[in-house]
């Protein structure tokens, strides 16, 4: 093998940009920069809010230095456990339709329909045409619908590959994602599709392939093709060794399909023409924020910026102003990264369609606007999460939970901390004459061991200590002065949070803290609720994206052989004629209810006349939540075991064992499986 190995690359020169299209690009870097200066003061409160449930305090109040009990951050963490989806299970069905054009829904008509038909043909006669096209509807009613079934199955499973697939794991990301809302006010997921031999700037939304390394070789080879680096630089032993190894590679895996991002709270900047965050209602933009390298913009790009384009550091600071920084913040660049970061913005522009990729102080789009990406119903393909949503003509974004905590968090560290000045000044202490006592006296008195014999200079012979020194007397402390407890009547009026959900032990009696429970429970159900709808929508249009950009060869590798994947128009796919996708964000959202149901309602099944037994079976095991496979169990013309049971005993003179009408089936009760009692006698089901 060579020394240096190179990939042979085809560099296309990019045409200058005319006047008329930089204006564009400048006048969209001022609008997005303007909204930014808008929002400025959110965006500084959610900074603040972090930093406080970080610290348990405002810090240009209270330092750490001084006492800190953190509630804040067990709030976060309370709340977060309460609301978070657990098992985030998402479902597919068909939506309710009326699929019958001939066919009246009546059983009746059909049965007469079956039996018309019947008639005819043993007659030799010729079906009513009426009997044949309630027949023909009803058939390809039931076909269409079985189709449905199938489609709504194969999207199911398709929605928790990708949940599995996702990098870092969907079910801990939408744990961070409920933290930020509870933290900072607002939260944001982001669906995207990655397709082959393609990248996303995006960081967190990977599916985890090859692209990445394929794409950083790509650049490498590219800038050594055009002597922006030697054949000495290090960048090509990196090279050369990434080389060999996808040499070595029996095979290279580059997927695709759907993608969830899951964006800062302030990296989202939304038109100032806003007037509610859900929704987007009212804007005609909305605007991602991003940080990447000079080399990433090249990878995902196929462009050299050249430095055209403004420096920020990792924390998001100007770079081109030296001057701006303080001695110790400016320590903290990475001096290694000369050339410091881009600053990318992605653009959903409503009015004009189009999704557009531009950076800070270049003058030209990073690739050609087009249709957005992913098309979804409604056209953003950012969905924000927000609790606290008020209505307010001049305010977007809701308050958080923390700042609604933070006066008594602070009010809280005040008297803890003036408890432990106290606590401070209490300490035993003496007092003596002016220029009684000699340092070292004063030293001896001061850090004097256990049982300490102590000679002071100070003390005549004869002389009592006391006539020299003497105790001062201490304040004693009055508990009412630094107590805390009502601080949490307020916590529980403003976020719904007792005493005793923070660990502390209330005072209050079992039946005050059961109402307040019961209180705190209902404001979590109304989040609760809104966090299932969120989950809802995300999963609504996570559906909508992969039967709009899916082969059906793609969806067999990840199903199987036995998928069902439609041809669908866009207009059909936004439009949900077929499917709709709902998500329980609590895993089992209404489990005992079901179970509940379904053992008042199984008695009647059994009794009625053409159930399917299999289907039975698949809607109990669905609600018990078993992962049992019924179609590996269920052999067809096989009676069941207790038809099976009474035919064995058959013969042996035992009533309980036979099947006749005084047998023991027709007066025993049929135990019931889900709770242990039986159910009545409902004769002979076999």
């Amino acid at each position: 093998m060579e020394e240096t190995m190179m990939i042979a690359v085809e560099k296309e020169e990019k045409p200058e940009p005319t006047e008329r299209r930089k204006a564009l690009v400048s006048d969209w870097q001022s609008k997005i920069k303007s909204a930014k200066g808008f929002h400025e003061k959110a965006y500084k409160q959610m900074k603040k809010d972090m930093d406080a449930a970080l610290h348990g305090f405002d810090d240009t109040q209270w330092n750490d230095k001084n006492y800190v009990a953190n509630i804040l951050q067990r709030h976060v963490q309370q709340r977060t456990a309460s609301l978070y989806a657990k098992n985030p299970k998402a479902t597919a069905k068909r939506r309710e339709r009326m699929d019958y054009a001939v066919w009246d829904s009546d059983e009746k008509t059909l049965q007469a329909a079956y039996e018309a038909q019947m008639t005819a043909e043993q007659n030799g006669l010729m079906p009513p045409a009426e009997a044949m096209a309630i027949i023909q509807d009803y058939t390809a009613g039931q076909t269409h619908r079985k189709m449905l079934d199938n489609v709504a199955k194969t999207l199911e499973q398709l929605f928790d590959y990708y949940m599995a697939e996702q990098q870092p794991a969907f079910k801990s990301q939408m744990k961070a994602l409920v933290r930020r809302v509870v933290t900072t006010g607002v939260g944001y997921v982001k669906v995207g599709f990655q397709r082959d031999m393609d990248r996303m700037p995006e960081v967190t939304n990977k599916i985890y392939d090859l692209q990445m390394q394929i794409d950083h070789l790509y650049r490498i080879a590219t800038e050594a093709a055009d002597g922006t680096i030697d054949r000495d630089d290090a960048q090509i032993e990196t090279l050369k060794l990434s080389l060999e190894t996808l040499l070595n590679e029996p095979m290279v895996t580059v997927r695709e399909g759907l993608t969830f991002d899951f964006p800062e709270a302030d990296s989202i900047i939304i038109d100032p023409k806003c007037r509610q965050i859900r929704g987007f209602v009212g804007a005609n933009w909305v605007c991602h924020e991003m940080y990447v390298s000079p080399e990433d913009i090249k990878e995902i790009y196929g462009i050299d910026i050249n430095n055209q384009y403004r420096s920020y550091d990792m924390k998001g600071r100007l770079m081109g102003d030296r001057s701006s920084y303080e001695r110790a913040s400016y320590a903290e660049i990475d001096i290694n990264e000369k050339e410091g970061l881009v600053l990318l913005f992605e653009i959903y522009d409503i009015k004009s369609g189009l999704q557009m990729c531009i950076a800070d102080g270049y003058n030209d789009f990073l690739r050609e606007p087009s249709s957005p990406d992913v098309k979804v119903e409604h056209f953003w393909p950012i969905f924000p999460l927000v609790f606290n949503e008020v209505e307010h003509k001049d305010v977007l974004y809701p308050p958080s939970d923390i700042k609604l905590l933070m006066p008594m968090q602070n009010e809280y560290n005040r008297a803890r901390q003036g408890l432990r000045e106290h606590r401070r000044a209490n300490r035993p202490k003496y007092a003596a004459p002016a220029g009684m006592l000699e340092d070292a006296d004063k030293e001896k008195l001061a850090t004097h061991p256990a049982n300490a014999v102590l000679e002071l200079q100070a003390l005549a012979a004869g002389q009592k200590v006391n006539d020299v020194i003497q105790p001062v007397a201490q304040i004693g402390i009055d508990p009412n002065l630094y107590e805390v407890k009502t601080l949490f009547d307020d916590v529980q009026l403003v976020v719904g949070a007792q005493e005793s959900t923070f660990g502390g032990v209330s005072k209050a009696t079992a039946t005050e803290t059961s109402i307040a429970e019961s209180a705190r429970m209902s404001s979590l159900g109304a989040n609760v609720d809104e966090l299932d709808s969120f989950m809802s929508e995300v999963a609504r249009s996570a559906g909508q994206v992969m039967l709009h950009l899916m082969s059906i060869e793609e969806v067999r590798k990840i199903v199987g052989q036995g998928a069902v994947w439609p041809e669908m128009t866009r207009e059909d796919i936004m439009n949900e004629v077929f499917l709709e996708i709902e998500a329980g964000s609590t895993g089992k959202p209404n489990r005992a209810a079901e179970l509940a149901n379904i053992e008042r309602i199984m008695p009647f099944l059994l009794q009625i006349p053409g159930i399917d037994p299999l289907w039975l079976a698949k809607e109990l095991l669905k609600r018990l939540d078993d992962k049992l496979d019924v179609t590996q169990a269920v052999v067809e013309s096989i009676p069941s075991i207790v038809s099976m049971n009474q035919s064995q005993g058959e013969g042996t003179g035992d009533p309980a064992l036979q099947g006749s009408p005084s047998g023991g089936v027709n007066n025993a009760s049929i135990p019931n499986t889900l709770n242990g009692s039986s159910l009545p006698p409902i004769g002979n089901i076999n």
